[in-house]
């Protein structure tokens, strides 16, 4: 007599029930004020949020085949109260509704976590890894050619502005040509083009010619080199189909033979293999990315951690430095720090390392015994523009040294280039690592972003993204990174019951009896629902 209920079907420790009094609770403000009203009814944020959750949860990334399983799937059903958006309006409100906001919803999951007892933020564990582009993969721009053959067109236009301006004697053209002179931009090009538009009786045909060769295929070739430079910024490539992307070598190339591929860095933290903070970078390396990434750590949890660990594609006297300032205990490692601990490394006397420094008189003694004094100290820049002082120490006299050999190959004396404070920073990272506690995290590590990324890429079958553009990309790892730690927790619901659930979900309730007392309270109704689903 009484219609089925989808809900009767559905186990009472299913993950979908755990997506749905998650995202109950989540604050989405900030999406509903998007939406201006009047016009069509829409579909509630929050019911695309739980299916899009639940959807990544599943490793269904296309939004066809979210479509597809809205009208199939009795758990899609349940969770959507039946409502069956199409594929388009799936994907706008992925891209679109979801621009920018995706950061809050992840840091409201990561703070339910810290309630729940199962993260602290006082540790990160700090990795990356190269994500291919849903750019073609042959599209590439290289900032080497873009300014060789803008540093080619330059000297041609060059050329022909200086032959015009010899034969009719134009003030404004007496510096074409002109070795001091800054290269000719587009817009002075077409000043350029335009005065002399405005003399085309002064000049022969050819001339005119000559002009309008300049002002139909030069000025837009200009234009085009300048646009490729500017849409490249500090990077030294991008692809026409999606300009975000950098083109990077991939470890994991499907034709395994190591090719360039358009591609973003994904960074991420994690603490118990659940993910506390991501970020998407355009840089290769992942030198560079420490500092940026650690801020906005900051900035979304209004707190920092503290200790960070990372391996040695973050060691830099720059990073050293941050974290020394900021008062992070670190264990950084550095290039070289596992073979420092060899013994041919330990037993070359000839390493600059390895080398007496006398301190007080400030000079280096080499295997012979003779002194290496200071020469000067010369100020450097790193490729993101950090400056750092190096000195250099040279020998007196190295002719006729029978070690000369095995010491250096230069003509002349031997110099060595030596950074004092870099060297300091890094003997504080050895101790670090080197401790009961270093040993600690530097076995711990590999085990932590390394173990997350082989569930998303190999488990969650996540090798390239279907989006495009920076704030798409973001938006897609984000729900990536939502549904795993919703994988976690439903996985922590359905192993040996509520032994396992109070252990991580009941923490906040025995350590805050007064607040567990409120059973209105909806922190402790979410845990009272998972208790019982359990």
């Amino acid at each position: 007599m009484f219609p089925s209920n989808l809900g009767d079907k559905i186990g009472a420790n299913h993950p979908v029930r755990v997506v749905n009094q998650i995202v109950d609770r989540l604050n989405i403000d900030n999406i509903l004020s998007t939406y201006k009203g009047g016009g069509t009814s829409s579909y509630h944020p929050r019911v695309m949020i739980k299916i899009l959750f639940y959807s990544y949860f599943n490793n269904i990334y296309s939004c066809r085949e979210i479509e597809k399983q809205l009208h199939q799937n009795i758990h899609y059903m349940w969770l959507s109260g039946e409502a069956t958006p199409n594929f388009r309006t799936i994907n706008n409100f992925r891209s679109q509704k979801l621009k920018g906001k995706i950061d809050l919803l992840f840091s409201q999951m990561v703070q339910l976590m810290v309630e729940m007892g199962c993260v602290s933020l006082k540790t990160q564990y700090i990795d990356g890894t190269k994500i291919e582009s849903a750019a073609n993969r042959y599209t590439f721009v290289w900032r080497g050619s873009v300014e060789k053959y803008k540093e080619k067109l330059g000297v041609k236009v060059d050329s022909i502005l200086r032959q015009i301006s010899d034969a009719i004697q134009l003030d404004n053209l007496d510096n074409a040509g002109d070795e001091d002179a800054a290269p000719v931009d587009a817009q002075k090009l077409k000043e350029k083009i335009d005065l002399l538009n405005a003399h085309l009786d002064k000049l022969s045909k050819p001339q005119q010619k000559q002009v309008k060769k300049l002002k139909e295929d030069a000025l837009p070739r200009l234009k085009k080199y300048e646009k490729q430079l500017a849409t490249m910024g500090q990077r030294n490539s991008y692809s026409k189909t999606d300009p975000d992307a950098t083109f990077m070598r991939m470890k994991d190339d499907h034709m395994k033979n190591g090719q360039l591929k358009p591609a973003y860095n994904v960074q991420i933290s994690t603490e118990n293999q659940f993910i506390t903070h991501f970020g998407i970078f355009q840089r290769p390396g992942d030198t560079a990315t420490l500092i940026p990434y650690l801020e906005d750590f900051k900035t979304n949890h209004n707190q920092q951690s503290e200790t960070v660990v990372a391996d040695a594609g973050y060691g830099s006297e720059q990073n050293y430095t941050y974290l020394e300032e900021n008062e992070i205990e670190s264990f950084v490692k550095y290039n070289y720090f596992h073979k420092e601990q060899k013994r041919a490394f330990k037993k070359n006397a000839f390493l600059p390392s390895n080398l007496y420094y006398n301190k007080e008189d400030d000079y280096f003694v080499c295997p012979m015994g003779q002194h290496l004094r200071f020469e000067r100290q010369v100020q450097k820049k790193s490729d993101v523009g950090f400056s750092y002082t190096v000195s250099q120490y040279k020998a007196g006299n190295c002719e006729g040294c029978p070690l000369r050999g095995m010491c250096h190959k230069a003509k002349g004396n031997r110099m060595i280039e030596v950074n004092h404070n870099l060297n300091r920073l890094k003997k504080k990272a050895r101790e670090n690592l080197m401790s009961q506690q270093g040993l600690y995290h530097r076995s711990k590590r590999p085990i932590e972003p390394e173990a997350v990324f082989g569930q998303l890429k190999a488990n969650k079958k996540f090798n390239r993204f279907k989006l495009r553009g920076l704030k798409k990309v973001k938006i897609e790892f984000g729900l990536l990174a939502i549904a795993h730690n919703l994988g976690k927790m439903a996985q922590i619901l359905a192993q040996n019951g509520s032994n396992k659930l109070i252990n991580c979900f009941g923490l906040i309730i025995m350590q805050s009896p007064s607040l567990s007392q409120s059973k209105k309270h909806p922190k402790i109704k979410l845990l009272t629902n998972l208790h019982l689903a359990a």
